[in-house]
């Protein structure tokens, strides 16, 4: 979708109570680092469906002056950022400056937004062609009529019993939602308990921090038996179809390996249909092999950085190191699997020159395939003191190390999502959702 803007939208600020207006006087800038910038009018594009707006409270927004061309604060009220949906990646975060009283921010995105000629504009770029997770998909009649049907099919099934109560219906994730449609990636929370410590975990926080967790944790660990009894019928019949181990909402499921390896080898005596993947820290490579070994198609390696230091000080590993997850991903291409990473972008912090030169290095070395783009859920100035980033250092935009990659390393697919087998071994091109 190309920009249909032939100037910079209109800055936008919140009453706060609720009630969002623009300010003709200032065009919308966007941030990066801990820095403001006039954003590229080929940047911005339409609010895509299933965005939505949030206000900043203790924040005011930084624009350009229309008439004077300086840069300034609206003083009018709070400023305002977009969540954009999946398949989308932000370039620039919202611009604004932060009161020392102000609260932190809760645990979403915070891309820049404006407006012009009656639209929200967003900087932004579609990553990724499946539309596996948009809105205007999901039937509720169909998801309600799906969560009856599995609960009534897997009566004893603590595992559904937790996708269909805490997932689907409580937190309406895409996922689960799918999953009682009955089609595409079907999750498979797998561990209770975790081997990180990131600072912003979206299913566990300690008392003493200031931000919330957005979801709460599995509670149990599953069986082999739980697990296959849903799964095997869903790699039967799903269209391109997925089952994944781990979500970003629950621990760690490398510490489940015994479990997953006996459900792999147990799934593949009933099917060969369909792609086995895990959403994983990377942080134990012998277990990774193990899988590989029983029939693990497919490894989501997640992280915020390709730097060692920046990567511990936000995933404050215990017993494990960056160095494992270099060599998980390595394992799972040596089994000749499908290696992908899943990449908080962070404007700023991933297309600073240092990082471009690291993420360069993790794909020689490890033969990546996939770098899934995925926007950063975190409040920015919070992220950025915890870690000790106060120098960024040169920045290319993301837009650019997108650009350079993709030059340097052809091969590399983008997205936003675990392909299917159809996409791995087939036409990544044509094989999705849609």
């Amino acid at each position: 979708m190309m920009s249909v803007l032939k100037q910079s939208p209109y800055l936008l600020y919140s009453d706060g109570k609720g009630n969002i207006f623009e300010d003709t006087s200032l065009y919308t800038t966007g941030r990066a680092g801990w820095d403001a910038y006039e954003v590229p009018v080929e940047d911005w594009i339409a609010l895509p469906d299933g965005g939505s707006l949030y206000e900043l409270p203790g924040r005011r927004g930084i624009g350009i002056d229309v008439i004077t061309g300086e840069m300034r604060l609206c003083d009018k009220g709070w400023a305002v950022a977009a969540f954009i949906p999946p398949a989308h990646t932000g370039l620039f975060l919202a611009a604004y400056e932060t009161a020392p009283d102000a609260p932190t921010l809760p645990l979403f995105c915070y891309t820049a937004v404006g407006w012009y000629n009656e639209q929200f504009f967003v900087p932004a770029v579609r990553i990724e062609q499946d539309i596996r997770q948009e809105c205007a998909g999901f039937e509720p009649d169909t998801i309600q009529a799906g969560v009856e049907k599995f609960l009534k099919a897997y009566p004893h099934n603590r595992l559904v019993k937790h996708l269909a109560d805490n997932c689907c219906l409580t937190y309406h994730c895409p996922a689960a939602r799918n999953y009682f449609m009955g089609r595409w990636e079907c999750p498979i929370p797998s561990s209770p308990a975790c081997n990180a410590n990131c600072i912003g975990c979206i299913s566990f926080q300690p008392q003493e921090e200031e931000i919330v967790s957005t979801q709460d944790r599995l509670t149990f660990k599953p069986t082999a038996e739980e697990i296959v009894e849903f799964t095997v019928p869903h790699l039967e019949s799903a269209p391109y179809p997925i089952v994944s181990f781990g979500q970003g909402c629950e621990g760690e499921p490398l510490l489940m390996w015994e479990t997953i390896r006996e459900s792999i080898i147990e799934m593949r005596k009933h099917t060969s249909k369909g792609s086995i993947n895990i959403n994983t820290n990377g942080s134990k490579p012998e277990a990774v092999k193990a899988l590989c070994e029983a029939g693990l198609n497919s490894i989501r390696v997640s992280l915020n950085s390709a730097r060692k230091h920046i990567y511990e000080a936000y995933y404050r590993p215990n017993n494990y190191q960056f160095e494992d997850i270099v060599e998980s991903l390595k394992v799972m291409r040596s089994y000749n699997g499908w290696a992908s990473i899943n990449y908080f972008v962070f404007p700023g912090m991933t297309d600073c020159e240092e990082e471009y030169e690291a993420l360069r290095k993790l794909i020689i070395d490890t033969g990546l395939n996939m770098i899934q783009w995925r926007n950063f859920n975190i409040d920015p100035d919070w992220y950025m003191g915890r870690i000790s980033a106060y120098e960024t250092g040169d920045l290319l935009g993301v837009k650019q190390l997108q650009e350079l990659i993709h030059e340097e390393f052809p091969h590399v697919k983008f997205g936003y999502f675990n392909p299917s087998m159809e996409r791995i071994k087939g036409n990544y091109e044509v094989d999705f959702a849609h």
